[in-house]
Protein backbone atom coordinates (compact mmCIF):
# COMPACT_ATOMS: atom_id res chain seq x y z
CA UNK A 1 0.00 0.00 0.00
CA UNK A 2 1.53 3.34 -1.07
CA UNK A 3 1.38 6.59 0.89
CA UNK A 4 -1.63 7.97 -1.02
CA UNK A 5 -3.76 4.89 -0.41
CA UNK A 6 -2.69 4.92 3.25
CA UNK A 7 -3.75 8.57 3.61
CA UNK A 8 -7.16 7.84 2.03
CA UNK A 9 -7.61 4.87 4.36
CA UNK A 10 -6.82 7.00 7.40
CA UNK A 11 -9.37 9.63 6.39
CA UNK A 12 -12.03 6.98 5.99
CA UNK A 13 -11.10 5.57 9.38
CA UNK A 14 -12.09 8.92 10.88
CA UNK A 15 -15.62 8.43 9.52
CA UNK A 16 -15.63 4.95 11.06
CA UNK A 17 -14.62 6.40 14.43
CA UNK A 18 -17.42 8.98 14.22
CA UNK A 19 -19.90 6.17 13.50
CA UNK A 20 -19.12 4.36 16.76
CA UNK A 21 -21.59 4.22 19.62
CA UNK A 22 -20.81 5.64 23.05
CA UNK A 23 -22.23 8.21 25.50
CA UNK A 24 -19.95 10.82 23.91
CA UNK A 25 -20.98 9.94 20.36
CA UNK A 26 -24.65 10.23 21.31
CA UNK A 27 -24.33 13.78 22.64
CA UNK A 28 -25.79 16.55 20.53
CA UNK A 29 -23.17 17.93 18.08
CA UNK A 30 -23.76 21.48 19.27
CA UNK A 31 -22.99 20.43 22.85
CA UNK A 32 -19.70 18.84 21.81
CA UNK A 33 -18.79 21.82 19.63
CA UNK A 34 -19.54 24.27 22.44
CA UNK A 35 -17.59 22.38 25.11
CA UNK A 36 -14.63 21.92 22.76
CA UNK A 37 -14.48 25.64 21.96
CA UNK A 38 -14.72 26.52 25.67
CA UNK A 39 -11.98 24.01 26.50
CA UNK A 40 -9.62 25.36 23.84
CA UNK A 41 -10.28 28.97 24.84
CA UNK A 42 -9.65 28.29 28.54
CA UNK A 43 -6.59 26.14 27.83
CA UNK A 44 -4.81 28.75 25.73
CA UNK A 45 -5.65 31.47 28.27
CA UNK A 46 -3.31 30.05 30.93
CA UNK A 47 -0.31 32.22 31.77
CA UNK A 48 2.92 31.05 30.15
CA UNK A 49 4.46 30.13 33.53
CA UNK A 50 1.33 28.50 34.98
CA UNK A 51 2.39 24.93 34.27
CA UNK A 52 0.93 23.47 37.45
CA UNK A 53 -2.47 25.01 36.73
CA UNK A 54 -2.46 23.80 33.13
CA UNK A 55 -1.75 20.16 33.99
CA UNK A 56 -5.26 19.61 35.38
CA UNK A 57 -6.76 20.40 31.96
CA UNK A 58 -5.56 17.02 30.72
CA UNK A 59 -8.51 15.46 32.58
CA UNK A 60 -10.95 16.60 29.88
CA UNK A 61 -9.42 14.69 26.94
CA UNK A 62 -8.45 11.73 29.13
CA UNK A 63 -12.02 11.26 30.38
CA UNK A 64 -13.43 11.69 26.87
CA UNK A 65 -11.04 9.09 25.46
CA UNK A 66 -12.06 6.68 28.21
CA UNK A 67 -15.81 7.20 27.79
CA UNK A 68 -15.90 7.36 23.99
CA UNK A 69 -13.79 4.26 23.42
CA UNK A 70 -11.46 6.12 21.05
CA UNK A 71 -7.87 5.05 21.55
CA UNK A 72 -5.28 7.61 22.65
CA UNK A 73 -2.79 5.75 20.50
CA UNK A 74 -5.01 6.35 17.47
CA UNK A 75 -5.15 10.05 18.30
CA UNK A 76 -1.38 10.49 18.43
CA UNK A 77 -0.91 8.36 15.34
CA UNK A 78 -3.35 10.47 13.33
CA UNK A 79 -1.71 13.67 14.60
CA UNK A 80 1.86 12.44 14.13
CA UNK A 81 2.58 15.08 11.48
CA UNK A 82 0.96 18.04 13.26
CA UNK A 83 2.21 17.36 16.79
CA UNK A 84 5.93 17.96 16.06
CA UNK A 85 5.05 21.27 14.40
CA UNK A 86 3.02 22.36 17.43
CA UNK A 87 5.75 21.31 19.84
CA UNK A 88 8.38 23.13 17.80
CA UNK A 89 6.69 26.50 18.38
CA UNK A 90 8.23 27.01 21.82
CA UNK A 91 11.63 25.42 21.26
CA UNK A 92 13.44 28.76 21.25
CA UNK A 93 11.89 30.04 24.48
CA UNK A 94 14.81 28.79 26.66
CA UNK A 95 17.20 30.85 24.54
CA UNK A 96 15.36 34.13 25.10
CA UNK A 97 14.15 33.66 28.69
CA UNK A 98 17.07 32.39 30.77
CA UNK A 99 16.14 33.88 34.12
CA UNK A 100 15.73 31.17 36.82
CA UNK A 101 12.10 30.69 37.74
CA UNK A 102 12.14 27.73 40.13
CA UNK A 103 14.43 25.12 41.59
CA UNK A 104 13.98 21.36 41.41
CA UNK A 105 16.27 19.40 43.67
CA UNK A 106 18.84 22.18 43.60
CA UNK A 107 18.66 22.47 39.81
CA UNK A 108 17.57 25.90 38.57
CA UNK A 109 14.88 25.85 35.88
CA UNK A 110 14.60 28.92 33.69
CA UNK A 111 11.35 30.61 32.78
CA UNK A 112 12.00 29.76 29.13
CA UNK A 113 11.93 26.03 29.86
CA UNK A 114 8.69 26.34 31.83
CA UNK A 115 7.03 28.49 29.15
CA UNK A 116 8.23 26.06 26.45
CA UNK A 117 6.64 23.07 28.20
CA UNK A 118 3.48 25.07 28.91
CA UNK A 119 3.16 26.10 25.28
CA UNK A 120 3.72 22.54 24.08
CA UNK A 121 1.10 21.17 26.46
CA UNK A 122 -1.39 23.81 25.34
CA UNK A 123 -0.96 22.75 21.72
CA UNK A 124 -1.17 19.04 22.54
CA UNK A 125 -4.29 19.44 24.69
CA UNK A 126 -6.06 21.57 22.06
CA UNK A 127 -5.21 19.09 19.30
CA UNK A 128 -6.50 16.21 21.42
CA UNK A 129 -9.78 18.05 22.07
CA UNK A 130 -10.19 18.88 18.38
CA UNK A 131 -9.45 15.28 17.40
CA UNK A 132 -12.05 14.02 19.86
CA UNK A 133 -14.65 16.33 18.35
CA UNK A 134 -13.98 15.02 14.84
CA UNK A 135 -13.62 11.40 15.99
CA UNK A 136 -16.98 11.39 17.81
CA UNK A 137 -19.01 13.58 15.43
CA UNK A 138 -19.58 13.26 11.70
CA UNK A 139 -18.56 16.16 9.49
CA UNK A 140 -22.21 16.67 8.51
CA UNK A 141 -23.22 17.00 12.16
CA UNK A 142 -20.38 19.43 12.85
CA UNK A 143 -21.41 21.58 9.88
CA UNK A 144 -25.03 21.50 11.03
CA UNK A 145 -23.93 22.67 14.49
CA UNK A 146 -21.91 25.49 12.93
CA UNK A 147 -24.96 26.65 11.00
CA UNK A 148 -27.01 26.64 14.20
CA UNK A 149 -24.62 29.19 15.69
CA UNK A 150 -24.99 31.23 12.48
CA UNK A 151 -21.59 30.62 10.92
CA UNK A 152 -21.97 31.81 7.28
CA UNK A 153 -23.26 29.10 4.96
CA UNK A 154 -20.44 29.71 2.47
CA UNK A 155 -17.76 29.00 5.07
CA UNK A 156 -19.54 25.88 6.32
CA UNK A 157 -20.05 24.61 2.77
CA UNK A 158 -16.37 25.15 1.98
CA UNK A 159 -15.45 23.19 5.11
CA UNK A 160 -17.74 20.33 4.14
CA UNK A 161 -16.62 20.18 0.50
CA UNK A 162 -12.95 20.42 1.45
CA UNK A 163 -13.27 17.51 3.86
CA UNK A 164 -15.32 15.43 1.44
CA UNK A 165 -13.21 16.21 -1.61
CA UNK A 166 -9.82 15.36 -0.07
CA UNK A 167 -10.42 11.66 -0.56
CA UNK A 168 -11.63 12.22 -4.13
CA UNK A 169 -8.52 14.27 -4.88
CA UNK A 170 -6.27 11.59 -3.41
CA UNK A 171 -8.04 8.92 -5.46
CA UNK A 172 -7.32 10.95 -8.60
CA UNK A 173 -3.67 11.29 -7.61
CA UNK A 174 -3.47 7.54 -6.99
CA UNK A 175 -4.96 6.76 -10.42
CA UNK A 176 -2.62 9.18 -12.20
CA UNK A 177 0.41 7.93 -10.27
CA UNK A 178 -0.42 4.32 -11.14
CA UNK A 179 -0.83 5.25 -14.80
CA UNK A 180 2.52 7.06 -14.76
CA UNK A 181 4.28 4.08 -13.16
CA UNK A 182 2.89 1.77 -15.85
CA UNK A 183 4.28 4.06 -18.53
CA UNK A 184 7.63 4.50 -16.77
CA UNK A 185 8.50 1.13 -15.16
CA UNK A 186 11.43 1.11 -12.81
CA UNK A 187 11.37 4.88 -12.30
CA UNK A 188 11.12 6.09 -8.73
CA UNK A 189 8.45 8.77 -8.37
CA UNK A 190 7.38 11.28 -11.01
CA UNK A 191 10.23 12.81 -13.00
CA UNK A 192 10.61 16.54 -12.45
CA UNK A 193 10.11 17.19 -16.18
CA UNK A 194 6.61 15.74 -15.90
CA UNK A 195 5.57 17.72 -12.83
CA UNK A 196 3.94 20.53 -14.82
CA UNK A 197 1.81 18.29 -17.02
CA UNK A 198 1.02 16.01 -14.07
CA UNK A 199 -0.29 18.88 -11.95
CA UNK A 200 -2.17 20.37 -14.90
CA UNK A 201 -3.94 17.10 -15.62
CA UNK A 202 -4.70 16.69 -11.91
CA UNK A 203 -6.23 20.17 -11.83
CA UNK A 204 -8.42 19.51 -14.88
CA UNK A 205 -9.55 16.10 -13.61
CA UNK A 206 -10.22 17.57 -10.15
CA UNK A 207 -12.33 20.38 -11.59
CA UNK A 208 -14.41 17.90 -13.59
CA UNK A 209 -14.97 15.67 -10.57
CA UNK A 210 -15.78 18.69 -8.37
CA UNK A 211 -18.44 19.90 -10.80
CA UNK A 212 -19.97 16.43 -10.96
CA UNK A 213 -20.02 16.10 -7.18
CA UNK A 214 -21.56 19.50 -6.63
CA UNK A 215 -24.17 18.90 -9.32
CA UNK A 216 -25.13 15.59 -7.69
CA UNK A 217 -25.45 17.37 -4.32
CA UNK A 218 -27.75 20.00 -5.84
CA UNK A 219 -29.89 17.29 -7.45
CA UNK A 220 -30.29 15.72 -4.01
CA UNK A 221 -31.59 18.98 -2.59
CA UNK A 222 -28.48 20.52 -1.03
CA UNK A 223 -28.86 24.29 -0.62
CA UNK A 224 -26.19 25.07 1.97
CA UNK A 225 -28.24 23.78 4.91
CA UNK A 226 -27.94 20.49 6.76
CA UNK A 227 -31.49 19.45 7.56
CA UNK A 228 -30.60 15.80 7.01
CA UNK A 229 -28.06 16.00 9.86
CA UNK A 230 -30.51 17.43 12.39
CA UNK A 231 -32.29 14.23 13.35
CA UNK A 232 -31.29 14.33 17.03
CA UNK A 233 -32.82 16.93 19.29
CA UNK A 234 -31.02 18.17 22.38
CA UNK A 235 -32.28 16.53 25.57
CA UNK A 236 -31.71 17.14 29.28
CA UNK A 237 -28.38 15.29 29.20
CA UNK A 238 -27.08 17.60 26.48
CA UNK A 239 -28.09 20.72 28.39
CA UNK A 240 -26.55 19.44 31.63
CA UNK A 241 -23.32 18.59 29.81
CA UNK A 242 -23.22 21.98 28.08
CA UNK A 243 -23.53 23.72 31.46
CA UNK A 244 -21.62 21.41 33.79
CA UNK A 245 -18.48 20.74 31.73
CA UNK A 246 -17.70 24.43 30.98
CA UNK A 247 -18.39 25.25 34.64
CA UNK A 248 -15.88 22.64 35.81
CA UNK A 249 -13.33 23.80 33.23
CA UNK A 250 -13.82 27.40 34.33
CA UNK A 251 -13.23 26.32 37.94
CA UNK A 252 -9.99 24.63 36.86
CA UNK A 253 -8.99 27.83 35.08
CA UNK A 254 -9.71 30.15 38.00
CA UNK A 255 -8.25 27.96 40.75
CA UNK A 256 -4.99 26.02 40.70
CA UNK A 257 -6.44 22.64 41.59
CA UNK A 258 -3.04 20.91 41.55
CA UNK A 259 -1.65 23.35 44.11
CA UNK A 260 -4.86 23.12 46.13
CA UNK A 261 -4.69 19.33 46.43
CA UNK A 262 -0.96 19.55 47.03
CA UNK A 263 -1.52 21.92 49.95
CA UNK A 264 -4.21 19.62 51.38
CA UNK A 265 -1.90 16.61 51.05
CA UNK A 266 0.96 18.45 52.76
CA UNK A 267 -1.39 19.51 55.56
CA UNK A 268 -2.46 15.94 56.10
Amino acid sequence: MDKIEQAVLELREMDELAAMRSPIHSLHPLTKLFTTIVYIFLTVSFYKYDLSGLIIMVLYPVLLFSISGVSVKTCFYKLRIVLPLVCAVGLFNPLFDRAPLLSLGGLAVSGGVVSMITLMLKGIFCLMASFLLVATTTIDAICAALRKVHVPAMIVTLLLLTYRYITVLMDEVAVMTTAYKLRAPGQKGVHYKAWGSFLGQLLLRSMDRAEELYASMLLRGFRGEFHYAEGKRADARDYVTALLVPAVLLFFRCYNVAMLFGGIAMGV
